[in-house]
């Protein structure tokens, strides 16, 4: 009995030499293309067997539960899943820039739907499969044994079209990926002919024909990271959707829809699609009002309808930032060289393939003339046995055997073994003087093939202008245009930079409704004009504020509680006179409070100074309101027991003065010097000390340079529609925290002061409870003392009041 013979190994050194042996086998085996035909073994083995089956792009469809069948049982000793999947990807248009199959059923979709089963679905090769697969009975590339040796495979194809560039690939093995891009037939054949042409040419004359990947599904790419892909082979850039704005044409003018027509390469339109839905559903995509997917016959059309007065190419720009159609392409040029993975630039692929066309090419001559040269030896006997056919007949007929007459052929013709057995084989109908001709014209034209091989494998240099030409003419068959467009850098744009820079109102109502609307709107009326209609009001509502600003400002909103929230200016939806808004807890997260006062900020730079209703002031930096999250920040702290609101915010420059005013017409004017900053979370210093019954309803900063405070009035306007203008001048400068002078005589006529503010020459909109505005230049409102009525401003219907007043200032 044989003692079996134990070896002690260390375990992990074992387990370190078996998981380097799986790597190996799943990089060089399974997940990588070769740099030469650029295909993984799976693809390359459905490709042999379908050629073995000759199921050529000329010839009838097949089953491809019979295809899949004859590669797992010849070449290929895995799962059907798994070779029928990589059969159907080499089907898909959206999928490969030149497909190698062409398919017939359901391959899947751009959409993400599952190719049918296979025993529905037939394919065979495509025509540029051909060019593939051509030549490979030549004996122009190596073949290797199967997996139980039972038949030979390639170890690579032939290839006559540089597919690893042209179609790309894509595939993660051990430690490695390999991602790289599909490309333009024609710019790589291009390319490769300049390689040819000149060896030392640079990477970046290279570029200069191949302007970069060219994706099946278009798609528009941003130069950056393409340099550093081609020419270190490792690199990312961005690619984008094709979208267009178009007018939506079921409907009433005035309403757009944004149409994607191209999508970035490897991306699910469907969920594409309901990853926008989401956004919907979430509110981070407020202004999409339908999606419909119009896409059919292989055209992508999705079609997303925004609403009316929302701007178009924000919400594109927010698509592009929130959803796949802007996707970063990390593309890794990683193939098998020589049996080994290599990162390659771009000129080195294509140095590889020409290496590979060389070698092919050169065999393929070799083989070629050997042929010849065999058909050549045949002709010659032939022909010499016809010049004597007489004795050559009688040499046969006198011979006892075939072996006898062929041995007599050789010593009596000085033949070669194989010319005396063509002779043998030779029919009688050979025997004519057509066939003698016939054989003559073969001779001559197999002498010419034998020259011109002779010549093309006499030097490196005429074996590649072959190549040469081979990629011309694959060039002339196959070419096409590019699809996927090429621009510079990707400028990413805010959205603030994407709206037109123009003055416009916005309005707020006492339930929370906000709008906006260019001011154009407004055209100016004489004073005591009836106004026009500023809103349309829903039951019980009111408009409460309304003011002027850019739409490149930034909003403030303070609540009445002391609360602070941030809105850039062009995101307020923007409407018609006639509509009542968008309610204001939609936008920002205003909760149980209301928003009592807004301020438009340019920048967040100097102080800021909060009025609150009770007289009180509070000086912050206006810095502390640069960055604030949805759910608002605290301003001031008003203690609950006082019943005190914040009623106001302004900007506030050292050295300038202040001005405020209350309901019984009071105002004291003081400068603000000895105001200091405090935190958010302190409540404040007196400004003015009120009567019982009266409170502030309007506060404005005054400049410190005396000529600007000569050209200053300040416009007082009363809830019954009268309004005067008082020179500046004519209220003395007191100090803080005093009772106040007389602004206006308050009787019932005018009824209680609505707003004051500071005006030069501007134009002024004042606007009612009900939603009347009237726009009017402020000289037409004449200057009066301190302690007069006015004049009416605006004729109020019955039951209306003033609510609110801005001016305008064009920018």
């Amino acid at each position: 009995m044989v003692e079996e013979q134990i070896q002690e190994v260390l375990i992990e050194k074992e387990m370190k030499k078996a998981y380097i042996d799986y790597a190996m086998s799943v990089i060089v085996s399974r997940a990588l293309p070769d740099v030469a035909d650029g295909l993984k073994p799976v693809q390359r083995r459905i490709l042999y067997a379908m050629h073995a089956m000759s199921l050529h792009h000329d010839k009838p469809t097949k089953k491809c539960a019979r295809i899949v069948g004859e590669v797992l049982g010849k070449f290929h000793p895995h799962g059907d899943a798994s070779v029928y999947e990589a059969l159907a990807r080499l089907t898909q248009d959206f999928s490969l820039r030149y497909p190698l199959i062409t398919g017939q059923g359901n391959f899947g979709s751009i959409d993400g739907d599952p190719p049918a089963a296979q025993r529905y679905t037939e394919a065979k090769l495509s025509a540029i499969s051909s060019e593939m697969l051509a030549d490979i009975e030549k004996e122009t590339v190596d073949f290797k044994a199967n997996f139980d040796n039972s038949l030979k495979e390639p170890k690579i194809l032939p290839a006559k079209i540089p597919n690893l560039l042209v179609n790309g690939a894509s595939g993660i093995a051990v430690g490695m990926a390999t991602n790289i891009p599909p490309h333009n037939l024609g710019e790589v054949v291009d390319a490769t002919i300049a390689y040819i042409k000149n060896p030392k040419i640079e990477i970046k004359q290279l570029l200069d024909i191949i302007q970069g990947p060219d994706f099946p599904t278009a798609g528009v790419i941003y130069r950056e990271g393409l340099n550093d892909l081609y020419t270190t082979g490792r690199g990312a850039f961005t690619v984008r959707a094709k979208a267009g704005i178009e007018d939506v044409k079921h409907v009433r003018s005035g309403k757009q829809a944004i149409v994607i027509t191209e999508i970035p390469y490897q991306v699910n339109k469907a969920n594409l699609i309901i990853g926008i839905a989401k956004l919907v559903r979430d509110k981070r995509l407020t202004d999409i009002s339908n999606i419909r997917d119009e896409s059919a016959k292989g055209k992508i059309r999705v079609v997303l309808e925004i609403r009316r007065g929302a701007d178009a190419n924000i919400i594109l720009n927010k698509l592009y930032n929130l959803t796949q159609m802007q996707t970063r392409f990390n593309g890794m040029m990683l193939a098998i060289v020589d049996g080994a993975p290599k990162l390659l630039n771009i000129k080195e692929i294509i140095e590889q393939f020409v290496k590979h066309r060389k070698n092919v090419v050169e065999r393929r001559s070799k083989f070629e003339l050997k042929r010849a040269e065999d058909r050549i030896h045949i002709l010659e006997g032939l022909l010499l046995a016809l010049g004597e056919i007489d004795s050559v007949i009688s040499l046969i007929r006198k011979s006892k055997a075939v072996t006898e007459a062929a041995s007599q052929l050789i010593s009596k013709l000085k033949l070669s073994q194989k010319q005396a057995d063509a002779i043998l084989e030779m029919r009688l109908s050979r025997l004519t003087a057509l066939e003698h001709r016939k054989l003559r014209d073969d001779q001559k034209s197999l002498e010419e093939l034998i020259k011109e091989l002779k010549i093309t494998l006499g030097s490196d240099t005429t074996i590649l202008e072959v190549v040469r030409k081979e990629l011309l003419e694959i060039r002339r068959k196959y070419g096409d245009e590019r699809r996927t467009k090429i621009q510079g850098k990707l400028k990413t744009f805010s959205e603030r930079e994407l709206v037109t820079k123009e003055t416009v109102a916005v309005t707020l109502t006492a339930k929370g409704y906000i709008k906006r609307l260019p001011l154009n709107v407004y055209r100016e009326q004489l004073r005591g004009g009836r106004g026009i209609t500023g809103t349309e009001l829903t039951s019980g509502d009111a408009l409460k504020e309304a003011f002027v600003c850019s739409t490149h400002d930034y909003l403030l909103f303070f609540t009445n509680k002391g609360k602070a929230f941030s809105l850039q200016a062009f995101e307020v939806p923007e409407a018609t006179r006639y509509s009542k808004g968008k309610a204001i807890v939609n936008i920002l997260g205003v909760k149980g409070e209301n928003v009592e006062t807004t301020l438009a900020v340019k920048q967040f730079e100097g102080s800021l100074i909060l009025v609150t209703k009770k007289g009180i002031l509070k000086k912050m930096d206006l810095k502390n309101f640069s960055k604030i999250h949805k759910s608002g920040i605290i301003a001031i702290n008003l203690p609950e027991d006082k019943g005190d609101e914040l009623i106001d915010a302004l900007f506030l420059k050292e050295k300038e003065e202040l001005f405020l005013g209350t309901s019984k017409g009071i105002a004291i004017r003081f400068s603000a010097t000895g105001l200091r900053s405090v935190g958010r979370t302190a409540y404040g210093v007196i400004g003015i000390k009120l009567d019982k019954d009266d409170f502030v309803v309007g506060a404005e900063v005054l400049p410190a340079v005396k000529e600007e405070l000569q050209k200053i009035s300040i416009l007082t306007v009363t809830e019954k529609g009268y309004g005067k203008r008082t020179a500046i001048d004519k209220y003395r400068k007191t100090a803080r925290a005093g009772k106040g002078i007389t602004n206006l005589k308050v009787t019932d006529k005018t009824g209680n002061v609505a707003g004051l503010i500071k005006v030069n020459d501007d134009s002024i909109i004042v606007i009612t409870q009900k939603g009347m505005v009237i726009r009017t230049s402020a000289k037409n409102i004449r200057q009066a003392g301190r302690s007069t009525q006015g004049v009416r401003v605006i004729r109020l219907a019955e039951n209306d009041r003033v609510i609110a007043l801005a001016r305008i200032r064009e920018e």
